[in-house]
């Protein structure tokens, strides 16, 4: 790689670790390029499609020229997979808030757990989280809910094409969803507990693919930066 095919235009493959933002990594990858190839301060470098913090998985960062078709990559389907736990929800529908309500579970079969994932094939209506980066009235949602504020948040139309479940160990289920762009896999796990007749939040999130990129041709960000230093 030379410093003229990263300004023309690379996409890199990141296997995003747990706790990074995916600013963050992206940052990262910033600093590691323009101190190996001794960049311009102001190189064009963006990921195609936020992974939260909580998630690891597959980013897709474009620089250069290639930085125009970042909307082209985001609007594919994606691929997940992870753990959603029963019997209890969290305000921000995953583990980065405490758990503010428990359900019962007893109720709870397998074969109900296959059935319930028919209601969500297709088209379906979804509200997104309260904590998200979504914006209303010029605030990001997660900036009013951490002030305790209320807002009311509009449902929105989103498809998913897939949902396996894979392994169910009571209270956790395991499954692979593939989705369109703006699902929220969270508002999935959490309304996935109340078809339940219980409650369920997101413990465990991976994205595995993004249109015909995959995570298995992903490397860490340590990684890349060992084998950059190494050329």
């Amino acid at each position: 790689m030379t410093a003229e095919e990263i300004l023309n235009g690379q996409i890199l493959l990141i296997d995003k670790p747990l706790t990074w933002s995916s600013f963050q990594a992206v940052n990262k990858l910033k600093y590691i390029l323009k101190r190996k190839f001794d960049l311009p301060k102001k190189f064009k470098i963006g990921h195609a499609g936020t992974l939260d913090p909580l998630a690891s998985g597959l980013l897709i960062i474009c620089t250069g020229k290639f930085t125009k078709s970042i909307t082209e990559i985001q609007s594919q389907a994606k691929e997940y997979t992870g753990t959603i736990t029963v019997g209890a929800t969290t305000p921000s529908y995953d583990l980065e808030t405490e758990i503010n309500a428990t359900f019962p579970t007893a109720h709870i079969t397998e074969t109900t757990i296959l059935e319930t994932t028919k209601q969500f094939l297709g088209e379906i209506d979804q509200k997104p989280p309260v904590f998200s980066a979504i914006k209303k009235d010029g605030v990001r949602l997660y900036e009013h809910a951490r002030a305790g504020e209320e807002v009311e948040i509009a449902f929105r139309k989103t498809t998913i094409h897939e949902f396996e479940i894979t392994r169910v160990a009571l209270p956790e289920i395991d499954f692979r969803v593939t989705c369109s762009k703006g699902t929220y896999i969270r508002s999935l796990a959490f309304d996935f507990g109340n078809a339940l007749q219980s409650g369920a939040y997101l413990s465990a999130l991976r994205r595995t693919k993004i249109g015909d990129y995959n995570v298995a041709n992903a490397v860490l960000v340590t990684d890349f930066e060992d084998s950059i230093a190494l050329d």
